[in-house]
């Protein structure tokens, strides 16, 4: 079962993958997608507001902060790992749990880019937003830097987070019922 969207004006079919047994999304990776990538990106950056850094979470979000930061000129992006590094100092991390993953992930954040943080404009950018787990994890950790979260982006916006009004997004993604149908 796929389901068939329009998005940055590219056609793609997204396969319906399984939550639960009463749960079903469309998986939307933009790994390898280097069109669709860079059609998002700048769709996105059209619509961003003024900001310092752009950060992430690892993994699927980082060709699109990549790609927006090539875009526009950014020396640097900022990425909140899923474990954290040897290179990494004087660490932050917060805790999320995520609708795609199974169990609770921690999110780390490096000491120096924290430090690059302080008192600056940080767009949160991921590739699709749900439950906002995710999103309250990065924002938790730009917070704990004393950064400015000055804007909330992503390329799909699935379920409740459809709602939101401070989320700048450029397509709705549908929830599924097993047998593929959207749930209204």
């Amino acid at each position: 079962m796929y389901h068939r969207m329009t998005i940055a004006g590219l056609e793609r079919d997204l396969p319906i993958c399984p939550v639960n047994e009463h749960l079903y999304i469309a998986g939307f990776v933009i790994f390898g997608d280097q069109e669709l990538t860079v059609a998002c990106a700048k769709e996105l950056l059209a619509r961003a507001p003024e900001y310092d850094y752009i950060i992430t979470a690892e993994a699927k979000g980082i060709p699109l902060a990549h790609e927006m930061a090539r875009q526009n000129g950014d020396k640097k992006y900022i990425l909140a790992r899923k474990a954290p590094k040897l290179y990494m100092k004087d660490i932050f991390s917060v805790s999320v749990h995520s609708i795609t993953t199974a169990k609770e992930q921690t999110l780390y954040l490096d000491g120096a880019d924290a430090a690059m943080m302080k008192g600056k404009r940080i767009l949160v950018v991921d590739d699709v937003i749900s439950t906002g787990e995710s999103l309250s994890a990065l924002e938790a950790l730009i917070e704990k830097a004393g950064g400015v979260v000055c804007g909330r982006m992503a390329i799909l916006a699935e379920g409740d987070a459809q709602d939101r009004d401070d989320l700048i997004y450029l397509e709705k993604l549908p929830l599924f019922h097993p047998d593929g149908t959207v749930m209204e």
